[in-house]
């Protein structure tokens, strides 16, 4: 298997040039309203890549690779959050960044091959965006040991050269059920999982328990949209806006995903209903379509892009991360957003949670 996984390799990297990945040279996902482009594929895009400017500081060097998950950039949520970081430092560096995306479906094999590709073209280090990558990574960073990775959402995933970077992904989804309890109006909210995995059951576990602590009693429904090994509800709207407008006729008033791009058919079922509806991973009022941004009331901020920056300069000072690194609260890996001050009302109490839960003086169940 590693033999042919690198010939492929080898053909692909002399193709670099002519490559292209669909997600980072158009949006997709929650941003386009689509799920992602059949155009992806396996060979890493040179879409937003540059060499090295003269003049650029430490880390201009480094060559930069970049495996995404479903829906690559343009998704407005998860993948971007990871871009942000990656871009970051580019700014700051002028480092070369070569990017490639997950397709739905797609094989084990497949992206294993993908990152292959990354680490035999020279990329170093590798920012891999995704637990789906956990098995193709475990087989491709122990033939690559002078090659820095890091996974983001999975420890199934360890090495001597691979960081594993995790968040507390439900004490943020706690702030944001504590802010949807107090802004229904029915007391019946709801949250739609883009995929029922362990990851996504946190984000339910802490929304659950952050909306029981907001106003006990509140109603939570939970839809998710595919389930394993079909991972396609992180990247089709019209599965979340079916979801999300059966909630909102059950009686729900708002609505919080963890879908990705799927997502965005969310929003969509939030401004048909005159509803409210929760983002997530960035702060979506900012980032999504004109005509759904004032139902999106907050959003649980995974500050995907501080854990990928801090990644990749750490590579490049020499000190490469290694391990598991936890982004929660206290880290400020993970918040609500305020944008369009439908919160600020409810602030005070959101913060005060905010501090019990660093504090440890409310902790949220693991089941």
């Amino acid at each position: 298997m590693r033999l042919s996984v690198r010939a492929a390799a080898t053909v692909a990297i002399a193709t670099l040039a002519l490559a292209g990945c669909g997600g980072s040279s158009s949006p997709s996902g929650s941003g386009a309203g689509a799920a992602p482009s059949s155009g992806s594929s396996s060979a890493p895009s040179t879409a937003g890549s540059s060499a090295p400017s003269s003049g650029t500081s430490a880390g201009g060097d480094l060559k930069i690779g970049v495996a995404y998950d479903v829906g690559g950039r343009g998704d407005q949520s998860f993948n971007d959050a990871a871009a942000a970081g990656v871009d970051k430092f580019k700014s700051e560096t002028g480092a070369t960044v070569q990017e490639a995306a997950a397709v739905n479906g797609e094989s084990d094999a497949a992206r294993e091959e993908r990152l292959t590709q990354l680490a035999e073209g020279g990329y170093d280090p590798i920012l891999v965006v995704g637990f789906v990558y956990a098995t193709a990574l475990s087989k491709v960073a122990p033939q690559y040991p002078d090659t820095h990775f890091a996974i983001v959402d999975s420890t199934d995933a360890k090495g001597a050269n691979i960081a594993n970077l995790t968040f507390a992904e439900d004490q943020g989804s706690f702030l944001v059920g504590v802010a949807a309890a107090l802004k229904s109006k029915t007391h019946n909210v709801g949250f739609v999982g883009g995929v029922d995995t362990p990851l996504i059951n946190k984000f339910e576990r802490g929304f659950k328990a952050g909306v029981e602590a907001g106003k006990s009693g509140t109603k939570v429904q939970v839809k998710y949209l595919t389930q394993p090994p079909d991972f396609s509800g992180f990247g089709d709207p019209a599965k979340g806006k079916t979801a999300a407008k059966g909630m909102y006729d059950a009686g729900a008033d708002v609505v919080f995903q963890a879908a990705g791009g799927s997502g965005a058919g969310v929003f969509q079922a939030a401004a048909a209903a005159k509803a409210m509806a929760i983002g997530v991973d960035s702060d979506q009022a900012k980032t999504a379509a004109a005509s759904v941004k004032s139902v999106i009331i907050t959003s649980m901020l995974k500050k995907v892009d501080v854990a990928s920056y801090d990644f990749i300069k750490s590579v490049a000072d020499g000190s490469p991360l290694t391990g598991e690194k936890v982004y929660d609260l206290k880290a400020g890996g993970v918040d609500y957003a305020t944008t369009g001050g439908q919160v600020d009302d409810i602030k005070s109490t959101l913060d005060d949670y905010k501090q019990k839960l660093i504090s440890g003086a409310i902790t949220i169940p693991s089941k």
